[in-house]
């Protein structure tokens, strides 16, 4: 049976409405008015996701207009990223850091969605307001949300969880209590991989983004990413010491803390799933469940349960902004992004597995989506944007010099070299702040 997904992020308010406005004309187009030539999509998405994504194109866009869209897939996005936008040769990339773009909006190097015509208020009702603000600056919007992801998740094996009588963890002391219960009964708790190329360390940060608002709460994370407290605040540092200690201790972690910064991220679930398991709990976003095997079965393979509360809960998601470079075709850059968000792309795009991700558009039905746990992950993360307690990636809304720099390298060091390196990686990561 197909899952159900709510409107993602519909405020309560919100009215759903069509993206606005037709392409602009000029370079690219016919003398009728159609759009010829290409454009190609940078994403970050991993290779099985990449071609979903051109799966999608091919039959729902490239087969009714007359350009051609691509999906390439690049390991190190995030570099490539800010070689091409800076070269000019940059036309569209799914951006999941909205931190990185007012530096490239300042340099002129990205378009405004202004620029190409979109009616903002109309998007805003899409999509919702409080996500298009993220691509905010100097009032004018810099990206189009595509996608949205739950990051508050933690995977289990769940035919082998039950059968050994495991219980899901109502609080952060449970989640400790059943980590060293598996330990004690001769397994490993945790999966762990946080390599990804140029972007290696990224997963860990998650890690301390869903502490540090269960512990310091929605108004100090706030204050955190925008840098209002240090970097190396108290609350920072109780944080990532909660992290260390499912991290450090003896035989939580399958092949150790050090280890796992050389384990894809990807590959990270892999041993979750042997038999018996070589791990039994796994802290990833939805979109992981792309990396599973495709044999598992949703709901009974396989399971998730929400990061339990500490001092209070909250809710972390993430998602991705695509943005127009500056040389890009402008007309077809827009009748391409216009279509990308559209309902019936949008809602194809549910229906392959591989791609493991949630519509941002709140015209997008139930019903389109095969994995029963996207259904799930939409619903917490309503809740949360109607309650106040979700959040942004805080590492992708800083600075790209600290977000998806000096953080980064800074996690990676933490699980190297242990904790004893707390506090002078988080005076480096604070020290990397721009001026």
């Amino acid at each position: 049976m197909r899952a159900r997904v709510t409107a993602v992020l519909a405020v309560a308010a919100v009215i759903a409405a069509g993206c606005g406005g037709s392409s602009s004309g000029g370079k690219g187009t016919t003398g009728n008015g159609k759009l010829t030539g290409t454009i190609v999509m940078m994403s970050a998405a991993q290779q099985n996701e990449a071609a979903a994504y051109q799966q999608i194109f091919d039959k729902q866009i490239n087969a009714k207009v007359k350009y051609k869209a691509t999906v390439e897939s690049l390991s190190d996005f995030e570099t490539q990223f800010q070689i091409r936008a800076k070269s000019g040769t940059l036309q569209v990339a799914a951006a999941p850091q909205p931190g990185a773009l007012p530096k490239l909006a300042d340099a002129g190097q990205i378009v405004s969605l202004e620029s190409l015509g979109f009616n903002i208020d109309e998007l805003n009702s899409l999509v919702g307001k409080s996500f298009m603000d993220l691509g905010l600056y100097k009032g004018q919007h810099w990206g189009l949300p595509t996608n949205i992801n739950l990051k508050s998740m933690i995977w289990y094996p769940k035919k082998a969880f039950d059968a050994k009588g495991y219980q899901v963890p109502k609080t952060w002391d449970d989640l400790m209590a059943l980590s060293a219960k598996i330990k004690a009964d001769g397994s490993t708790p945790w999966c762990a991989g946080y390599e990804s190329g140029s972007a290696t360390g990224w997963p860990a940060t998650d890690w301390l983004e869903d502490i540090m608002l269960r512990t310091a709460g929605p108004d100090t994370y706030d204050k955190w990413w925008k840098h209002e407290i240090p970097f190396n605040d108290p609350s920072v540092k109780n944080a990532a010491e909660l992290f260390g200690k499912v991290m450090f201790t003896p035989g939580w972690v399958l092949g150790g803390a050090a280890n796992s910064t050389n384990i894809n991220f990807a590959d990270a679930p892999k041993p979750m799933f042997t038999s018996p398991p070589k791990c039994w709990l796994l802290k990833q976003a939805n979109f992981i469940a792309a990396q599973f095997p495709t044999t598992a079965k949703p709901g009974v393979d396989y399971d998730w349960f929400e990061v339990p509360p500490i001092q209070q809960q909250g809710v972390l998601y993430g998602g991705e902004l695509t943005v127009v470079g500056k040389n890009a075709n402008k007309a077809v850059a827009k009748d391409f992004l216009t279509r990308f968000i559209a309902q019936d792309v949008q809602c194809a795009m549910g229906g392959v597995p591989a791609s493991s991700r949630i519509s941002p558009n709140i015209n997008v039905q139930q019903s389109c989506y095969v994995n029963p746990i996207l259904g799930q992950s939409s619903t917490v993360l309503t809740g949360a944007l109607k309650d106040g307690t979700g959040r942004f990636d805080a590492s992708d809304l800083m600075p790209a010099a600290v977000g998806s720099g000096a953080e980064w390298t800074g996690m990676v060091k933490y699980l190297r070299q242990g904790p004893s390196s707390l506090d002078s990686v988080l005076a480096s990561i604070n020290n990397a702040w721009p001026q």
